[in-house]
């Protein structure tokens, strides 16, 4: 039997250490009256258009519009 201490953050159980238990393993949670520090909330998973905003060049923005259509024409030519 291991023990191992944790905190409800309104909609999970967060566990405080590493937790070793495998699926569906049975645990015996015990509700305290203690209270810990509320941790701020992780940040959502973020998206590469969010991710690489940064590198974004607004000058070059007028060329995107037309880069595939230049690439097939230098590939292929002019059918």
């Amino acid at each position: 039997m291991l023990a191992l201490e944790g905190y409800y953050d309104g909609e999970n159980v967060q566990p405080l250490g590493k937790m070793q238990a495998q699926k569906n393993q049975k645990l015996i949670i015990t509700i305290l009256d203690e209270f810990v520090e509320e941790l701020p909330k992780k940040k959502g998973v973020q998206t590469a258009r969010g991710m690489l905003a940064k590198y974004a060049d607004p000058k070059l923005r007028e060329q995107e519009k037309s880069a595939w259509e230049k690439a097939v024409v230098e590939k292929y030519g002019n059918a």
